[in-house]
């Protein structure tokens, strides 16, 4: 009997000892792993985007979008790796479809009215715009080393620089106005920013907060100066 309970404290001393040295290695063996994890991703959105703070008599029509690409670096600020900042590169096509025609005056300068001042029903009618950006982010999710399915909540600002605009209008009668990188617009931009979502699929939004056009761009009748939102959908590439 003194042989059996030896044996058995034996035993019950030996898988002590061992699953102490298993959970050491396991802990050092998920340090070693997330001392190097990061959220390393590529991220490519497409949204919808709302002309907000319309001058009066300019409203927006058809459907205007976004694409939008890049690459951010991680860089985690606590041990857990579930805090981090973000800060990336990318680029960003937008197209706004709206009655704010772009012409030229008697000295050839661009000069933005709508239908009814120049007496001309649309055809067509829009703006596109390219932008590098940068965006930069204060990152939340419950990823680890292991799982690709998480919850995350990414919010932070997107600076960006206009590297072409382009106006486009045709009227029934066939006119057109077409210009390309016209004075007036504000080139370098700012937003804030916020993606929430679970795994792949995340809720994006952009809030402008910086006016569309330079002050003083627009008419005195149409002096009121417009911003953007945008909302899609926006993916993330480990």
């Amino acid at each position: 009997m003194k042989l059996v309970k030896g044996i058995l404290l034996s035993i019950v001393l030996l898988l002590h000892f061992i699953g102490i040295a298993q959970t050491k290695e396991a802990l050092r063996v998920y340090e070693g792993v997330d001392d190097r994890y990061r959220e390393d991703q590529i991220y490519i959105s497409a949204t919808f985007n709302v002309l907000n703070n319309l001058p009066s008599g300019v409203s927006q029509s058809g459907f205007s979008g976004g694409l939008h690409a890049g690459f951010i670096r991680d860089f985690p600020i606590n041990r857990r790796r579930n805090w981090a900042l973000g800060l990336g590169l990318g680029y960003s096509f937008n197209l706004y479809n709206h009655n704010l025609i772009a012409s030229s005056d008697a000295v050839g300068q661009v000069v933005y009215s709508t239908p009814g001042d120049l007496n001309l029903v649309i055809n067509n009618n829009s703006f596109n715009t390219q932008l590098l950006e940068v965006p930069f982010q204060i990152r939340w999710r419950t990823s680890t080393a292991e799982s690709y399915k998480f919850w995350r909540i990414y919010t932070g600002l997107r600076g960006g620089y206009v590297t072409r605009f382009k106006t486009d209008f045709e009227a029934e009668t066939g006119e057109r106005f077409q210009f390309t990188n016209p004075e007036g617009i504000n080139r370098w931009r700012l937003g804030a920013t916020l993606s929430v979502g679970w795994n792949t699929w995340n809720f994006h939004v952009y809030y402008s907060l910086v006016d569309f056009f330079k002050k003083g761009t627009l008419s005195d009748q149409n002096r009121q100066n417009m911003s953007v939102i945008k909302l899609g959908l926006e993916f993330f590439i480990l």
